[in-house]
């Protein structure tokens, strides 16, 4: 088995072996997976993180030990707390990290992507503020455009908004919306729920299709167009702009 390690900014993960194939979903900085298929140009792999497989280009990673997978897929590993920050390699070249990438075997300012270790001087996000920052983590992602595929403040979907702000406080979810809505307990009012729980919605056919995190007072934050504020009730999202429900309610769970 081979392993590998994102060494870059942000990095697309496709649908098939292909520069124009769909992007399903990013990898960024410091992130580890398993190697399971390798072509000339593309290799197919398995994020540790949340067991999600796609296609990533050959240029765009760097092997790794076993060992050094191993570590890095159980460690609680340190993640950048801030919107765009760097990180100085030993010829003094910056990456540009955004917010929440992994910083692999961080200590004393530094971290270590295989044979390279770079410099890192800014915030730590700190994970430990559980259930009750999760609002506030959701803020620093406000306005950001949506993203099929994506995972950053620069671009985003709703469940890989989701999944960011969740993991920026400790707590894991899978990549999509229908996987993340299988955990957790159901709640059958929105009075039931909380700041940080999840509200997820289908489509004509019951397929679930978007998710987002609930608010106080019957608001939600999710990713429709950008990430946004909107009203929520019992039939679903209320876009007070243009006076119109935009999403069904399908369920409503308390994963944390």
């Amino acid at each position: 088995m081979q392993y590998g390690i994102c060494n870059l900014s942000i990095v697309p993960l496709r649908e098939a072996a292909s520069d124009r194939s769909e992007m399903v979903s990013q990898l960024l900085f410091g992130e580890v997976f398993t190697i399971l298929e390798v072509k000339e140009k593309w290799t197919f792999i398995k994020l540790a993180y949340d067991n999600y497989e796609a296609w990533i280009d050959n240029k765009q990673f760097l092997e790794i030990t076993e060992e050094a997978f191993v570590t890095l897929a159980n460690a609680k590993n340190a993640l950048t707390g801030e919107l765009s920050q760097f990180v100085q390699d030993k010829d003094d070249l910056l990456t540009v990290l955004v917010l929440g990438s992994e910083l692999p075997f961080f200590k004393n300012n530094k971290l270590q992507i295989a044979d390279s270790t770079y410099k890192f001087e800014g915030s730590i996000y700190d994970v430990s503020l559980g259930k009750a920052n999760i609002i506030n983590t959701a803020f620093l992602y406000l306005n950001a455009p949506y993203l099929w595929g994506g995972k950053t403040p620069f671009g985003i979907d709703c469940s890989g908004f989701t999944q960011m702000v969740y993991k920026l406080n400790g707590f894991k979810l899978p990549r999509d919306a229908s996987q993340q809505a299988k955990l957790g307990t159901t709640l059958s009012f929105i009075e039931e729920s909380e700041a940080g729980d999840l509200a997820f919605f289908d489509n004509a056919e019951g397929n679930i299709t978007h998710v987002g995190i609930i608010m106080k007072n019957h608001y939600i934050i999710h990713a429709s167009g950008k990430v946004r504020i909107d009203r929520l009730d019992q039939f679903g999202i209320y876009n007070p702009e243009t006076k119109k429900h935009t999403h069904q309610l399908r369920i409503i769970k308390k994963i944390i």
